[in-house]
Parts: C-alpha cells; sequence; structure tokens
C-alpha cells in the first residue's frame, strides 16, 4: 500500500451515510498515514443508517478544499441526497474538483459531485441507480468495480471497498491531477 504519511483527507457526510463507505475507507487511509477529518454541515455527531455514530471534526462552511490533499465522499441515500442540497457542502466539494485535488467516491456520493460540476467528461461508476443522472450530467458511466479517471476514484457499492480503498490511497499518494 502507498505512503501518504501526514497528507490531510477530508471525509464530507451527514446522517444517513452507508456505515461501511465511512469506517472502511477512513480505516484505510490512516493505516497508510493519513490524518482524516470528518466535515459535515452541522455540528456534533453523524450517524450512519446502520447505526455507526462518530464525531464532526470540522463545518462544511468552515472548511475549505485548501485544508486538505484528497477527499472521500462516502455514498447512502438519505446522505447523499442531503448532501448535494447544502450549498457549503457543495462549495467545499467543488473547491476539490476545481483544484484538481484527488477525489474518492462511492455508491450515491457522486450526487454531491454531480451538483460540484465535477463528472462532465469524466469516466465514473456508481451504485447503478444513479447511472442516468451521471449520464445527463456528461459522464460516461460505466458498472465496474474501481474507475479512475485523473484522480478521480469512484466504485458502486460496500463489495468493491476494497478495491476502492487500495486505489483511493494510490490516488492520495500521487496528489493533485492537472486537467
Amino acid at each position: 500500500m502507498a505512503d501518504i504519511t501526514g497528507k490531510k483527507v477530508a471525509f464530507v457526510l451527514t446522517d444517513g451515510f452507508e456505515d461501511s463507505e465511512l469506517t472502511s475507507p477512513w480505516e484505510a487511509v490512516q493505516a497508510a498515514g493519513a490524518l482524516p477529518t470528518l466535515v459535515a454541515p452541522k455540528d456534533g455527531q453523524v450517524e450512519g443508517k446502520k447505526g455507526h455514530t462518530q464525531a464532526v471534526d470540522a463545518l462544511a462552511k468552515d472548511t475549505q478544499a485548501s485544508d486538505f490533499d484528497a477527499l472521500v465522499l462516502p455514498g447512502g441515500v438519505v446522505n447523499a441526497d442531503h448532501l448535494r442540497m447544502d450549498d457549503d457542502a457543495v462549495a467545499l466539494v467543488k473547491g476539490f474538483v476545481d483544484a484538481g485535488k484527488p477525489i474518492g467516491v462511492i455508491c450515491h456520493g457522486a450526487w454531491i459531485l454531480i451538483e460540484a460540476g465535477g463528472v462532465d467528461g469524466r469516466r465514473i461508476t456508481s451504485y447503478p441507480s444513479l447511472r442516468t443522472d451521471l449520464r445527463n450530467a456528461g459522464a460516461d458511466w460505466v458498472d465496474e468495480e474501481v474507475v479512475t479517471d485523473n484522480g478521480l476514484v469512484s466504485s458502486r457499492t460496500p463489495d468493491d471497498l476494497p478495491a476502492f480503498n487500495a486505489k483511493i490511497v494510490e490516488e492520495f499518494a500521487e496528489g493533485v491531477h492537472e486537467g
């Protein structure tokens, strides 16, 4: 596994996230030496759809993409739907997109990337129900375990987490991608 010691990784999410899509990548980046930070629209803690709770480290409204080296967007229908409606969270994600910083997105997490203008012309996968949304936003949607497109790593479901985790650590080690 690549070494990402000292890199700061933002995990942007809110209540209703898919528990394993937070915990598994969090553990993977931490094991590779990175410093994960949970960023949410609200203070306190967030709760996953299966009951995992975790403290919020920073508020989306007080956070900038320049504070971090990489981004992870866990899925979960409720999480993703609420997050894409939060202007501060969308602005934060757009900052990562605009800066070319590496982004890992899984399942329904891709919804916020649509709002942030981060999928047009990109090859991406997601939970199958997002296929039409992503294609309508200009993405080249494919049904594969893990897809990498110039620093954007995407996967479909928790079943894909081993491949997703390995690929985000690799891309995070590479850093900013031009283009």
